[in-house]
C-alpha cells in the first residue's frame, strides 16, 4: 500500500485504523479531509464507487438562499392536493410503510411557524458556514470543480407565487440572506434564456454552484493525497459492538477496526446502524435529473423554477434539470413520468430546454429528516461512534460545515457553530 492511499482491493485482511467513516459520498468525504487536516488517520469504507449516491447527479448548486425547511405552514394542504398527481414536486407513494408514516407524522407536526424558525436559523448557520468553507477549499486544495460564485436565481412566471417568494426573501433576510428582486423587464434583460411571461425573479448573491460530480472526485484525491484511504467496493455486512463502543464493522473485505467509528452513509444510514438501538429517522427522498450537453441558448446563471420546483444548472460541458421529491422507499427504478416533469417545466420557462445530446438520466436518494436538520455529533449511547447524515437535499452545500464541525467534535476542538441543533441526541 502507498502512503498517499489508493484503493484497496478485494481480499485484503483485517485492519484497525484510527478513524473508520461509512460512506464515501460528500459527507464522508469532507469529514475525511478535516479529520486528516487534524492529524488523524481515516479509512473510507464505501460499498459502490465513490460519489456513486446522491452525492452524483444533483444540481450542484450551493445555496444558503435554501434554509427554509421542506416542513411549513401550507404545506400539508399542498402535499394532499399533491397526493393525487404522480408528476407533482412533492410525492408519496401510497403503500404500507409504519416507519414512513411515523415519520410523515413528525414532519406534519412540524409543519408550523414556530418549527419552521427554528429549522431555518439552523440550516442557514450550517450553509453559510460551508459556503464560505467551499470557497476556501477550492482556492487551497485547487479544486478543479467548475465552482463559480454565481448568483442563483428563483423564477416564478405566476403572480401569486412570485409574492409568496419576495415575501419569503424579506423573511430570509432576518437571517443574513440577502436577496435582490428583479421585475420582469429586469428578468427578461438579464438572462434572454427565459421565455417571455416570467412574473418576476429573487437574486441569492451568495449563492455559488459547481460541478458535484468533479467536487467530490476531487475531494477524494485530496483525501488520497493527504493520507488517507479509500474501500470502495467494500460492503458493509454489520457492526459489532461491545461494552457502549463499536467494536468492528464487517464487510465483504474483511473487518475493519477502528478507534473512532463515522456512519455518513446518507439515505442507508438507518439500514447500517440497525441492531445499535439507535433512532435515525432518515427516509429515502427521491430525486432525479436528467443531463445534455449545453444548449446554444443556455441560462448564464442557475434557476429554480418555481411552481414546478425544478432547477436549472449550466456547466461549460454541460446542462441539468434537477430535482423533485418522491417518497417510494428503496425503489430502484426511473420513473418516466418524474423525469418527464423536469423537461416540461424546463419547456414552459426556456426557449431551448434541453441539449443537443442526452448524457444522462439518474435518480438517487436523500436522506431526509423530518425536521429538516442533519444528524452531526456523537451517537447518543455510544462511546466511539458519531453521526454525519440526514442533510436531505443539501448534502452538497452543507459538505464542508460538516465535515469540520464533526471534525472539531471529534477532536474536541472548539467548534466552528454551534452544534446543538444538530445532536442525535435530539432523536434519543
Amino acid at each position: 500500500m502507498s502512503p498517499g492511499g489508493g484503493r484497496y482491493t478485494r481480499g485484503m485482511t483485517d485492519s484497525h485504523d484510527d478513524i473508520l467513516i461509512l460512506g464515501g459520498g460528500v459527507a464522508g468525504l469532507a469529514c475525511a479531509l478535516y479529520l486528516l487536516r487534524e492529524g488523524r488517520g481515516v479509512r473510507i469504507l464505501e460499498q459502490g464507487r465513490v460519489g456513486s449516491g446522491a452525492s452524483h447527479g444533483n444540481c450542484g448548486t450551493i445555496t444558503p438562499s435554501h434554509a427554509p425547511p421542506l416542513a411549513g405552514p401550507g404545506v400539508i394542504a399542498r402535499a394532499l392536493k399533491w397526493m393525487t398527481r404522480p408528476d407533482a414536486p412533492l410525492y408519496i407513494r401510497p403503500r404500507v410503510d409504519p416507519a414512513l408514516a411515523d415519520w410523515l407524522l413528525r414532519f406534519a407536526l412540524r409543519c408550523n411557524r414556530d418549527d419552521w424558525w427554528a429549522s431555518a436559523r439552523a440550516r442557514a448557520a450550517l450553509l453559510d458556514a460551508s459556503r464560505g468553507l467551499i470557497g476556501t477549499l477550492v482556492e487551497e486544495e485547487g479544486l478543479d470543480c467548475r465552482f463559480e460564485a454565481n448568483p442563483l436565481w428563483y423564477v416564478a412566471r405566476d403572480r401569486r407565487q412570485f409574492e409568496h417568494e419576495v415575501r419569503e426573501a424579506a423573511l430570509l433576510r432576518t437571517l443574513g440572506i440577502e436577496s435582490r428582486v428583479l421585475d420582469a423587464a429586469e428578468v427578461a434583460r438579464c438572462e434572454p434564456a427565459l421565455r417571455p411571461g416570467v412574473a418576476g425573479a429573487i437574486e441569492f448573491a451568495g449563492d455559488a454552484s459547481l460541478r458535484p460530480d468533479r467536487y467530490v472526485a476531487e475531494l477524494a484525491r485530496v483525501v488520497r493525497a493527504n493520507g488517507g484511504l479509500i474501500e470502495e467496493d467494500c460492503r458493509v455486512l454489520g457492526i459489532d459492538h461491545e461494552r457502549g463502543r463499536v467494536a468492528s464493522v464487517r464487510t465483504a473485505l474483511g473487518a475493519r477496526r477502528g478507534g473512532e467509528v463515522v456512519l455518513a452513509a446518507g439515505a442507508w444510514s438507518p439500514t447500517l446502524s440497525r441492531g445499535l438501538g439507535l433512532n435515525v429517522p432518515v427516509q429515502p427522498g427521491k430525486g432525479y435529473s436528467i443531463t445534455y450537453s449545453r444548449p446554444a441558448l443556455a441560462p448564464s446563471r442557475p434557476l429554480v423554477l418555481k411552481g414546478p420546483q425544478v432547477c436549472v444548472t449550466t456547466w461549460s460541458d454541460g446542462f441539468r434539470l434537477g430535482s423533485t421529491m418522491e417518497f417510494s422507499g428503496y425503489d430502484a427504478s426511473l420513473n418516466r413520468t418524474r423525469l418527464d416533469a423536469l423537461v416540461r417545466a424546463a419547456r414552459e420557462h426556456l426557449h431551448e430546454p434541453v441539449g443537443p445530446e442526452l448524457r444522462e438520466e439518474w435518480y438517487g436518494w436523500r436522506p431526509m429528516t423530518y425536521d429538516d436538520l442533519p444528524l452531526l455529533g456523537r451517537a447518543p449511547r455510544w462511546d466511539n461512534l458519531w453521526l454525519a447524515t440526514g442533510h436531505g437535499m443539501l448534502g452538497m452545500s452543507m459538505s464542508a460545515a460538516t465535515g469540520r464541525l464533526l471534525a472539531d467534535l471529534v477532536t474536541r476542538r472548539a467548534p466552528i457553530l454551534d452544534p446543538s441543533p444538530y445532536d442525535p441526541a435530539r432523536f434519543a
